[in-house]
């Protein structure tokens, strides 16, 4: 992962152009004014594992990456967020089902370049109301017997279909 991405051109604190240079042990983007660093934060996804009835819980993605391929509701972490609550809240909007998180499964490290998230965060979690429909960025939902899985994206969702 580049810590000095030239896009970062400019300091946001004083607005002067950011220089590159050693900062610790990587090279990262800085402003020779005011001394502001330029940190590159992981994107951070969080979703969450539903079994029921022997069945998995999964959508199909409409949108990069690996769009048209199924995977566990998910979506990214914002600043600030719980991500227990963004994980319920990302398998309401994409399933219509409400859940209730129930522990966390494991957080999965992806490598860059993938499109998604650099840290996933898996949690498990039940159905408590709602009705199964898609929604947001899936345009498909169901739950599958281990035996009739559709086209997986993600490690992290095989990984945790395979613990199952």
């Amino acid at each position: 992962m580049n810590s000095a991405p030239e896009e970062i051109a400019y300091c946001p604190k004083c607005a002067t152009p950011l220089i590159t240079r050693p900062v610790g042990d990587k090279l990262r983007r800085a402003c020779p004014v005011c001394d502001f660093i330029h940190f590159t934060d992981p994107k951070v996804g969080v979703g969450v594992f539903v079994v029921q009835d022997g069945k998995v819980l999964l959508v199909r993605r409409r949108m990069k990456p690996e769009r048209g391929k199924w995977s566990i509701p998910a979506g990214f972490l914002d600043y600030g967020e719980d991500p227990k609550v963004t994980a319920a809240r990302e398998a309401q909007e994409e399933t219509g089902l409400i859940v209730v998180v129930d522990g966390l499964v494991d957080v999965y490290h992806n490598p860059p370049g993938n499109g998604g998230a650099s840290i996933f965060i898996l949690y498990r979690a039940h159905v408590v109301n709602g009705r199964l429909q898609a929604g947001d960025d899936a345009d498909a939902a169901g739950f599958f017997a281990l035996d009739e899985l559709p086209e997986l994206a993600f490690a992290s969702t095989r990984d945790a279909i395979r613990h199952l």
